[in-house]
């Protein structure tokens, strides 16, 4: 792959100067603490900014450096981190702020090597922090900037396929400003989000729309490539209600994993079809919890879509009969009044389910 020195040059100063005309006023762009310029990543892997504005600045006051962070209790760091999705990154963000303080006083370290020990610190945020707070010239590479540099450089390598893990990264690294990497990285990142938009890029406002291979050949509908991923499987998911007294059952799950550490009531993913579906409920919540219920009736359905699954859920009401809790899998109960479950960290499907409790308590078994 041959790139004229003099392309380059021309690329870096188009791009560096309009990114410092017209980029977007962001929270974290007031800033270059590491601190803050990590927390702003993290929450930016597969999420929208429009998202995280808030719930950047929401983290910002309970936790406005790593002391805070790593000296706050895990389930206060999910209940802040609840909504916006893939919570293993606030889980890894809570163990790299207690290693952080431990061996580099408080403080991010400033080489790349460092950052990368961290928990969920990989080679895209390492080189964020490294280019934007320290001013190091590493490139970074996300969906955003191979979809830019796919375009730019009419490559036909599909953007999506995890096999060609480092072949953008080689123009990311060629292209790369080293007088001013942090504007340059940031300026590549906006450019895909707002004019190299996937479906329609508005390339009449594209700063290097004369360097750009595809414009120039007029196939920019046909680029980037991407390769057919597979259709998503979804999962049938039972959830029980299950109330004694006034209170119902709520249970949190294991800390490490899928959801790790959020809680939700009762419930099995189904593997099977069934005619007795009530049955299979009550003899796969006593497994699960080691007590006995009775199942009163279906009291709605609720549906979520994750990143490579989908969840449809079937939700009943049910009462507790007798037994201890005794925990085969999850890694807490606790019985609460339904207008207590706001104080406790739960995923976006049990929120869906969160309107069928209105009114429940007052049945009667």
């Amino acid at each position: 792959m041959k790139m004229k020195k003099n392309r380059i040059q021309k690329i870096q100063q188009s791009l560096t100067l309009w990114y410092q005309k017209n980029s977007l006023d962001l929270p974290w762009r007031k800033t270059d603490d590491p601190y803050r310029v990590w927390v702003s990543e993290v929450m930016l892997q597969q999420t929208r900014i429009e998202t995280v504005i808030p719930y950047y600045n929401r983290f910002m006051v309970k936790f406005p450096d790593a002391g805070k962070l790593a000296g706050s209790d895990i389930q206060q760091v999910l209940k802040l981190w609840e909504g916006l999705g893939y919570y293993a990154r606030a889980r890894n963000m809570h163990k790299a702020a207690q290693i952080i303080c431990e061996k580099f006083q408080g403080r991010l370290p400033d080489t790349r090597e460092e950052l990368r020990r961290l928990p969920g610190i990989g080679g895209y945020i390492s080189a964020a922090i490294a280019s934007i707070s320290f001013h190091i010239p590493a490139a970074v590479v996300d969906g955003n900037v191979k979809r830019v540099l796919a375009r730019l450089f009419m490559d036909a390598t599909p953007i999506n396929d995890t096999g060609e893990k480092n072949h953008f990264e080689t123009y990311a690294v060629k292209l790369l400003d080293h007088e001013q990497p942090g504007d340059f990285n940031q300026a590549m990142m906006e450019l895909g989000q707002r004019i190299c938009k996937p479906g329609n890029p508005v390339c009449s406002d594209c700063p290097v729309q004369e360097f750009c291979m595809v414009f120039q050949a007029d196939q920019v509908g046909n680029y980037p490539v991407r390769v057919d991923r597979k259709s998503v499987p979804l999962k049938k998911m039972n959830y029980a209600i299950v109330f004694h007294g006034e209170k119902c059952l709520l249970l949190r799950r294991p800390a490490e994993g899928l959801l790790g550490g959020m809680w939700e009531f009762p419930g099995y993913e189904q593997q099977r079809q069934t005619t007795q579906p009530e049955k299979q409920l009550a003899d796969m919540i006593r497994r699960i919890t080691g007590i006995r219920i009775s199942v009163k009736e279906k009291i709605g359905t609720a549906g979520h879509a994750y990143t490579h699954f989908k969840v449809t859920a079937t939700v009943y009401l049910c009462f507790y009969k007798s037994g201890e809790i005794c925990l085969n899998g999850p890694a807490e109960h606790q019985w609460i009044l339904p207008e207590e479950i706001h104080h406790y960290p739960c995923h976006k499907l049990i929120h869906k389910i969160f309107p069928m409790l209105h009114g429940l308590a007052n049945q009667e078994e």
